[in-house]
């Protein structure tokens, strides 16, 4: 490996345009579907809080059962289904 900065500077570019070609070919129901998992198991939750974790994993999955009660309510309504 040399010390050469030209070369540092290829490589950075060259790990950069791999992340881009990385990111720009997921696709999107698999990238989405990733976010979503991550957010209903409560990654955001602080580290080592178990009452934290579990309360965001029980209120998130509470509020994903609304969302389809109230879709099916509401196809129910307009005599979809």
């Amino acid at each position: 490996m040399s010390n050469d900065p030209r070369e540092t500077a290829r490589e950075a570019e060259a790990k950069a345009a791999l992340e881009r070609v990385k990111r720009d070919s997921e696709t999107l129901l698999g990238s989405s579907m990733g976010r979503a998992a991550q957010h209903f198991s409560g990654a955001d939750a602080p580290e080592g809080d178990k009452i934290e974790l579990w309360g965001r994993r029980i209120g998130r999955s509470l509020s994903l059962l609304g969302v389809v009660v109230l879709a099916w309510w509401l196809g129910h309504q307009l005599k979809i289904w």
